[in-house]
């Protein structure tokens, strides 16, 4: 059986869980804020419009981004065949969200308007949209020692030989290293980087302009083409979305 939903919270802006891992799956809600997930196979961002889906036995660690109000609900193993085998982070329509924390209520577990209420949950879950910004993390120490500069300042204008000579790797090595590892450019990386943390910052009702001009866009055009060709959306749209 599924367990109750658990609140978690409030998280201060910035504080972080440390890496650990369950022999249960488990849903991360944001009621508020945002809650960034990292595990092996990379970063998620949730605001509250989102829900992450972390399978059982792996390892992960959070952080929160303004206060956030973490609901948590377990799913056993037995019961996560039908959620994907990797970490995932799901559109969290207003059924499926109002249904998950109206699951929080102080009911009986064994109830029959909490059995309703999970099985509409995973029905829900299983036909809502994932969120396609997964941002790959390295395990490499050189690679490790770049992509940390750039979480640290995703507007950092820096060429990928510049950030070498500050980590000690050449220019080829660590482009040899963002094919192999990440199977992506160290463009693309940091363009999908600035594009996670853009929802962020339009979560938190930031203009567009402004978050082009922080995150370290030319221009607002070129961070609507970015954001909309990695999102799905403008981030215009997203931003009105979040506000809803």
């Amino acid at each position: 059986m599924i367990g109750d939903v658990v609140a978690c919270g409030p998280l201060a802006h910035g504080e972080g869980v440390p890496a650990h891992s369950h022999d249960f799956g488990q849903l991360r809600y944001a009621a508020s804020g945002a809650l960034v997930t990292t595990t092996r196979a990379g970063t998620w961002v949730a605001p509250a419009n989102r829900i992450t889906w972390v399978p059982p036995f792996h390892v992960h660690s959070s952080r929160s981004h303004g206060e956030t109000d973490v609901r948590l609900l377990a799913v056993p193993a037995a019961l996560a065949g039908p959620l994907p085998d990797e970490p995932a982070v799901f559109v969290a329509g207003a059924l499926l969200r109002e249904a998950y924390l109206a699951m929080a209520d102080h009911e009986p577990a064994g109830s029959r308007r909490t059995r309703l209420l999970r099985e509409l949950v995973l029905t829900e879950l299983a036909r809502a949209p994932q969120e396609p910004l997964r941002l790959p993390e390295p395990g490499d120490a050189r690679l490790k020692a770049v992509t940390d500069l750039l979480h640290a300042d995703p507007a950092n204008p820096a060429t990928l030989a510049q950030l070498g000579r500050r980590t000690g790797a050449s220019e080829r090595t660590l482009s040899r290293l963002f094919g192999s590892e990440l199977s992506m450019s160290f463009p693309r990386w940091r363009t999908l980087l600035r594009v996670q943390r853009a929802v962020l910052e339009l979560g938190d009702g930031a203009s567009v302009t402004d978050t082009a001009a922080r995150l370290g866009w030319a221009n607002p055009t070129s961070f609507i083409e970015a954001f909309t060709a990695l999102a799905g959306q403008t981030p215009g749209r997203y931003r009105a979305q979040a506000a809803g």
